[in-house]
């Protein structure tokens, strides 16, 4: 039995990832807002994604101009700057679709992620025809969360890693791809706070 046990914990990891570590903030306390309910959200909640979008690019391809071994250092602060934007951009759909007074951490975690990292945000949000069910989860099921997030965004980050080799180049596709994530982040946003949302009361632990 000790060795079997001695050989579990080999296997297991001592603690949470730099990725798993830099996402706990992402789903913790919600952004104010300075919106109000829109007449006509959708047009407003566009021309807010594509400021996001611009603002998002602009953050990931200056932080990606250095190249080299010192371009990596800047990947995990490039990531964290792009999610900080995005998620004051969801916060701010949600006012414009007067969604804000029922916004979750659940739903901001749903929103950055469901694009990237479907199966790290599977168990949050069930939709059923025209409504959107929320499911509030435990500290237990978000440490899950963000061990399943944070292994795709290391894969991510291995791209990222790349095209700090590329002078100038890199930089700007880095801060392509940030407007495009960002738009992603602003589609989803918008298509769960068009609907009906109804928040779970109890967390549900991990399966």
């Amino acid at each position: 039995m000790p060795k079997k046990s001695s050989q579990t914990n080999a296997n297991e990891p001592n603690g949470p990832t730099l990725f798993e570590q830099a996402l706990l903030p992402f789903v913790g306390k919600i952004p104010a807002s300075k919106e109000r309910k829109h007449k006509a959200p959708l047009d407003a909640a566009r021309k807010k994604a594509n400021a996001a979008a611009s603002k998002a690019a602009l953050a990931a391809g200056t932080l990606a101009l250095p190249v080299g071994p010192a371009g990596w250092l800047t990947i995990l602060p490039e990531m964290m700057g792009v999610w900080k934007i995005q998620k004051q951009m969801v916060a701010d759909i949600a006012a414009l679709y007067g969604q804000h007074a029922k916004l979750t951490p659940e739903q901001v975690v749903y929103c950055l992620f469901q694009h990237t990292a479907a199966d790290g945000v599977r168990d949050l949000v069930v939709r059923v025809g025209q409504r959107t069910f929320v499911r509030r989860a435990s500290p237990l099921l978000i440490r899950t969360l963000t061990r399943r997030i944070g292994a795709r965004m290391a894969q991510r980050a291995l791209g990222k890693g790349v095209a700090r080799w590329l002078p100038i180049v890199g930089a700007v596709g880095v801060g392509a791809y940030a407007y495009y994530d960002t738009a992603q982040v602003a589609a989803t946003a918008i298509d769960l706070f068009d609907g009906v949302i109804e928040v779970q009361a109890r967390a549900i632990e991990e399966d």
